[in-house]
């Protein structure tokens, strides 16, 4: 019992490491080293753990998404008016972005890369789930309770302006003066104003 105590907080270690490296560094530049220096190991026992840079990553992904994209389905698959979900969806998202702001970068580093791979890994379960929101979208249009689009590029402007400020958070941050507490209450604000701002737009 204690081995296996030991095991799980030596992983859980430096896989709160990685994160913070990552972070800070990126995946490019981010070294197997570094990430053994802040969990307190040596990079022997940390390739004991996960092999390289690719493999945390996974793990990291994993652990983040399977907390996420349930809440999301739950949201989608609710009874819900439409603009209750945008709102809710927006929230949600935007709180595990708050939580977890190095993953924007890394996911899109993943799919650049190989992106049948992060599809059949990642993405499989999501497909549906978001294919059932699309048409509940068009459904709402054909009722003329929102204005005529594509669905799709409605649910892109929902994920862009909810993502935009943790990809771009370091250049906002220095243009305009924002500490990380200020960020971070600006991004509870944004919970509120991306919702109302697509609401706005699509309502007839």
């Amino acid at each position: 019992m204690v081995k296996t105590e030991k095991i799980d907080s030596t992983q859980e270690r430096i896989l709160a490491a990685a994160k913070r490296v990552f972070l800070e560094q990126g995946m490019a530049g981010a070294r197997m080293q570094d990430i053994a220096d802040k969990a307190g190991i040596n990079k022997a026992l940390l390739h004991y753990y996960f092999r390289n840079k690719d493999k945390l990553f996974e793990t990291i992904f994993k652990e983040v998404s399977s907390q996420f994209f349930p809440k999301i389905t739950d949201v989608i698959e609710s009874d819900m008016p439409l603009f209750g979900k945008i709102e809710r969806f927006c929230s949600e998202y935007i709180d595990m972005l708050q939580k977890n702001s190095f993953m924007p970068m890394f996911v899109l580093s993943e799919v650049h890369k190989q992106p049948q791979r992060f599809k059949e890994r990642f993405w499989k379960n999501m497909g549906p789930v978001l294919a059932r929101f699309v048409g509940e979208i068009e459904v709402e249009m054909k009722k003329n309770k929102i204005k005529k689009m594509s669905a799709g590029q409605l649910f892109l402007n929902m994920v862009s302006l909810c993502i935009f400020p943790f990809i771009a958070k370091p250049l906002w941050m220095v243009s305009s003066g924002m500490d990380e507490a200020r960020f971070k209450q600006f991004m509870e604000e944004r919970k509120k104003e991306v919702p109302k701002f697509i609401i706005e737009s699509i309502k007839n």
